[in-house]
């Protein structure tokens, strides 16, 4: 529940909540394993993305053009991004994720 919690506050007041919170929490907090955690945390966004953005669509914030140039052709990247990762060994899917993780941080630093 407290993985829930922090996902729903980080998606609702960052738009982010799946990767960058539930992953390292089931892993760190429940140990789950990597690919485990990542189709948790993809189960889990549908949820949390459908209301977070009913909710900003109240507010009028949502472009839903542009959430649809975004979102159709990023099937593509995941049904390519579950292939890939079922062929890549845990310990370099760790290294990869934290390494986004580092990457993302410092471009909002550095902005």
């Amino acid at each position: 529940m407290a993985i829930g919690t922090a996902a729903g506050l980080f998606s609702g007041l960052f738009g982010v909540g799946g990767g960058s919170v539930i992953v390292p929490l089931l892993v760190l907090w429940l140990g789950y394993e990597e690919r485990s955690a990542t189709a948790t945390s993809l189960a889990a966004i549908v949820f949390i993305a459908a209301f977070a953005a009913g909710t900003q669509g109240l507010y009028g914030n949502v472009h839903v053009l542009d959430a649809l140039l975004v979102g159709v052709p990023a099937v593509g990247g995941v049904l390519f991004g579950t292939w890939l990762q079922q062929r890549v060994d845990n310990r370099s899917i760790s290294l990869l994720f934290a390494a986004v993780l580092v990457a993302s941080a410092v471009e909002l630093v550095l902005r």
